[in-house]
């Protein structure tokens, strides 16, 4: 059923996207919130250089989620 039979890889990329996908609505909103602190929050989306920052902070904390996940559903 799967390519590669280990469930800790299936662990690891399920936590991985479902990070991804719910911190990325995060993300987006603390950006705006953090734009327009002193006015009514306005929904603006971030200049290529802040996706940037954004995306590779992502994926950084992203791959460590899936990897504690990993560990401590297995070794504990």
């Amino acid at each position: 059923m799967y390519i590669i039979k280990d469930k800790r890889i299936h662990l690891i990329f399920i936590s991985f996207c479902v990070f991804i996908f719910i911190n990325l609505i995060e993300n987006l909103i603390h950006y705006n919130i953090g734009r327009h602190h002193d006015k009514n929050l306005f929904f603006n989306f971030p200049s290529y250089n802040d996706w940037f920052k954004i995306i590779i902070t992502m994926i950084i904390f992203a791959l460590l989620q899936g990897f504690l996940t990993v560990f401590f559903n297995f070794y504990f």
